[in-house]
């Protein structure tokens, strides 16, 4: 990697719909972006599948076993200081979450994503999620 070159750190991220409403949690105090609002999940160890990652994170911030579905979408974002390429999956969930780490946890509607502070990496799957079509470069 060159000197200028950010890190690049793999994050799966679930997506997880009750009736019309989609789970998102708030990130801890003292994490990169603090307090702002995200899909559950987390960094892709090195000898993890992403449905091995999603699955891990989900049982350690909400309690949670849940189904691992298709991915919906991939993204990539430069921060300052790392390069996060986001996998969104469909999960669905056999139980309810818990907030296991002391974060805040809400379930939205679509339309409400929009009034979120929600990370700037989130903003095509809030696109694809409200039916907004990205502009044409």
């Amino acid at each position: 990697m060159p000197a200028d070159a950010t890190p690049s750190i793999v994050v799966l991220a679930a997506v997880i719909e009750r009736g019309d409403r989609l789970l998102v949690t708030r990130r801890l105090k003292d994490t990169h972006l603090s307090g702002y609002w995200e899909f559950p999940g987390g960094k892709c160890q090195p000898d993890e599948t992403h449905e091995q990652c999603l699955a891990r994170e989900l049982r350690e911030e909400l309690g949670i076993d849940a189904e691992i579905g298709a991915e919906i979408l991939a993204t990539a974002h430069t921060y300052a200081d790392r390069t996060v390429v986001l996998h969104f999956r469909w999960c669905t969930l056999a139980e309810n979450p818990t907030p296991l780490l002391g974060q805040e946890m809400r379930w939205v509607t679509r339309a409400e994503l929009r009034s979120l502070q929600l990370p700037e990496a989130d903003r095509a799957l809030i696109d694809l999620l409200t039916g907004v079509s990205p502009p044409v470069p």
